[in-house]
């Protein structure tokens, strides 16, 4: 009798529990809801709230220190070419190359420095090659008639110095 009557004090206290249990997840079930509130929760105020993400701590080991290196080394490394700029780089070393002499001016770039490379390709054009580059320049000075004549006082723009390739490597 006394089994009885514990297996069906049981079931009782077990369907109480259920009715009294904490929501999951802060969820409320309709029964649960206070009274006071009459208008349904906006979907702002019905967000579920989650603990914050861990922080990921820096690792001072060595792996991680190796990483370090790595992701500065990549930086530093020059960029690796597509097959194509490579197959057009070994082309060029297979291409024959002759040296030539003659001579071509040299033009100032708008930033005041010469640039002999436009030199260099006007003297390999002028062999019969598509460019070239230069190996050996030459200057010289250019002045006005004016300076050469007796009594003439030399001016700061009666003279230019002219720049010109003389030797160049061409393919």
């Amino acid at each position: 009798m006394a089994g009885l009557a514990l297996s069906m004090a049981l079931p009782a206290t077990n369907s109480a529990r259920a009715q009294t249990a904490p929501p999951a997840l802060g969820v409320q079930s309709p029964a649960q809801q206070p009274a006071e509130s009459p208008q349904p929760e906006s979907p702002q105020q019905q967000q579920i709230e989650l603990p914050p993400a861990p922080v990921e701590r820096e690792n001072p080991g060595l792996i991680n220190e190796i990483g370090k290196l790595f992701e500065k080394s990549k930086s530093a490394l020059p960029s690796l070419k597509s097959p194509g700029e490579t197959i057009n780089d070994l082309s060029n070393i297979a291409r024959p190359s002759t040296m030539v002499t003659g001579r071509a001016a040299c033009v100032v770039a708008s930033n005041g420095a010469l640039d002999c490379k436009i030199g260099a390709d006007r003297l390999c054009q002028s062999k019969g090659f598509k460019e070239g580059k230069s190996i050996d320049t030459d200057a010289s000075e250019k002045c006005s008639p004016l300076v050469y004549l007796p009594g003439h006082k030399r001016g700061p723009n009666d003279c230019k110095t002219e720049n010109f390739v003389t030797r160049a490597v061409c393919q």
